[in-house]
C-alpha cells in the first residue's frame, strides 16, 4: 500500500444496486460472487472490490487466500472470505506467492455453481475460476500477468533468476502459466480493462475487446487549491520502474526549480546519492496522508516517469487542481489532457523515460502554464470518482446480462 494510502471508508457514498437474473422472477434477487486473487493489503485492486461490494451488498467474496490485516477489513462489511487449500499451506502466510503454480488449480476448484453473475478481479488467475453457459462471468483486468507475459525478461532479471535451475524452472512455469492464462480466458464472457492501455494489451495476449472502466478513485479528500504553487513535487515508491533517478536527474541540471520527493524503498539510497549534491532537492521519504495532500496541492507540477497500468496518484493529483508532467505511455494517456487537447489541458507529456526528455517537458510546461488552470484539472479528475466507476460497471453487467436473455431467447426459438 502506498504511504500516502488511506483506510476505506464505512460509508460509501451513492446507493447499491440490487440486479434481477433475467431468467427469475422480478422480487428474486440474482446471487452475486466476486473473486480476487489474494487479499494482503487495502490498495489499488482492493478499492475496486470495495466498490463491487457496495453495488451487490448481498455479493459473496472469494479469494485464493485472505491474510488482510484485522485494520483494512473494513471495505468487506463484515464479510466472510472464502479461500482455497493454499489458505493452509506451510508459510503461505508470508510467502504465498511461492505458490504460483498451485493458484490455477486453486481458482478452479472455487465451487460457484450456485451463482449468477460472477465478478473476478484479475491480475493473475482470479479469472480462471469455472463457470456455466446459464452464468455470466464478468472479468475487471488490471492487467495480465505482467510476469509471464511482455514483462518476462524484466522480471526474472529483478529476482536474479536469468541463468541457473531456478531460472530453467521459472521459465518454464512461466510457460505453463501463459499457456493455461489463454486457456481460461475462454470462460469469460465480457472483459473490462481499467485503461485504453490494458484493453490493448488484453486485445494483444486473448484476442478479446475489453470495455474500458477506469478504476475508482476517492475525490472527497482532495479538495481544490487554488494557493500559490511554485514547487515540483513526486510521489511514488522507490522502485527501478518508477524512474524516479530520471526526474532527480533531470531537476540536478535545472537548478533553479525546486523539486519535492515523497516515498521510500529500495531505489532510496541511489536517489540520494543522485541528490546529494542538488539543494534543490528535497527527499523526504515516508511522509503522512496529511503531508501528502499538502504537498500535492501546493504543487506547480506533479511530474510522474513511469509507465503505469493506469496511475490512481496522478487522478489524486489533478483533483488538487495540480497539473502534471507525465510519461505519455499507459494509463496516463487516459488520464492527461495535453496541450493540445480542445477541450482544455491539463498537463503535458514527455515521449521517453530520459532525463532530457523530462526536462523538454518542463520547459514547454513553463512557457503554457497560465493555459493549465486548478479549474481544469479538478473538473478532469471528476471522471474517475468512486460514483462514475459504479455507473458504468453496472452498465457493463446489464450488457452482460442482456447477451445472456439474448442467447436464452434465440435457444427458445
Amino acid at each position: 500500500m502506498r504511504g500516502h494510502e488511506m483506510p476505506p471508508h464505512s460509508e460509501p457514498e451513492g446507493t447499491t444496486m440490487n440486479v434481477v437474473h433475467p431468467s427469475r422472477p422480478a422480487h428474486q434477487t440474482m446471487r452475486v460472487a466476486i473473486v480476487h486473487e489474494w487479499l494482503e493489503h487495502y490498495a489499488g485492486s482492493e478499492r475496486v472490490i470495495e466498490q463491487l461490494l457496495i453495488m451487490y451488498p448481498q455479493a459473496e467474496i472469494f479469494a485464493i487466500v485472505d491474510f488482510m490485516p484485522q485494520a483494512e477489513r473494513a471495505m468487506l462489511g463484515g464479510r466472510a472470505v472464502h479461500t482455497t487449500f493454499i489458505q493452509n499451506l506451510p508459510f503461505a502466510r508470508r510467502y504465498f506467492r511461492y505458490y504460483l503454480g498451485l493458484m490455477p488449480i486453486a481458482v478452479e476448484q472455487l465451487d460457484l455453481s450456485g451463482f449468477d453473475l460472477v465478478i473476478s478481479s484479475n491480475h493473475a488467475v482470479a479469472k480462471g475460476v469455472i463457470t456455466g453457459p446459464d452464468q455470466v462471468h464478468v472479468c475487471y483486468v488490471h492487467s495480465p500477468m505482467r510476469y509471464a507475459w511482455d514483462m518476462q525478461a524484466a522480471y526474472l532479471r529483478q529476482g536474479r533468476m536469468e541463468r541457473g535451475i531456478r531460472g530453467l524452472y521459472a521459465r518454464w512455469l512461466l510457460h505453463r502459466m501463459r499457456n493455461w492464462d489463454v486457456r481460461s480466458s475462454a470462460g469469460v464472457d465480457m472483459f473490462v480493462a481499467n485503461s485504453s492501455y490494458i484493453a490493448r494489451r488484453i486485445m494483444k495476449v486473448y484476442r478479446r475487446d475489453a470495455t474500458v472502466v477506469s478504476p475508482p478513485v476517492d475525490l472527497r479528500r482532495f479538495g481544490l487549491s487554488t494557493s500559490p504553487r511554485r514547487d515540483y513535487v513526486v510521489v511514488s515508491r522507490m522502485v527501478p520502474y518508477k524512474r524516479i533517478d530520471l526526474v532527480v536527474e533531470a531537476f540536478r541540471r535545472m537548478p533553479g526549480r525546486t523539486l519535492h520527493v515523497a516515498g521510500d524503498g529500495p531505489e532510496r539510497e541511489r536517489i540520494a546519492a543522485l541528490a546529494a549534491n542538488a539543494p534543490n532537492i528535497t527527499l523526504h521519504g515516508r511522509v503522512s496522508d496529511a503531508e501528502v495532500l499538502k504537498m500535492m496541492r501546493n504543487a506547480r507540477a506533479f511530474v510522474f516517469a513511469a509507465e503505469e497500468d493506469f496511475g490512481i496518484a496522478m487522478v489524486e493529483a489533478q483533483a488538487c487542481g495540480t497539473p502534471l508532467i507525465v510519461f505519455g505511455r499507459g494509463g496516463a494517456c487516459d488520464i492527461v489532457r495535453d496541450m493540445d487537447d480542445a477541450g482544455g489541458p491539463t498537463g503535458v507529456f514527455f515521449a521517453e523515460q530520459s532525463a532530457d526528455a523530462i526536462i523538454a517537458a518542463v520547459e514547454r510546461f513553463e512557457a503554457m502554464h497560465a493555459l493549465v488552470t486548478p479549474q481544469a484539472c479538478c473538473a478532469n479528475a471528476q471522471r474517475f470518482s468512486q460514483e462514475s466507476f459504479r455507473q458504468s460497471m453496472f452498465h457493463v453487467v446489464e450488457q452482460a446480462m442482456h447477451r445472456l436473455r439474448a442467447c436464452g431467447l434465440e435457444a427458445a426459438q
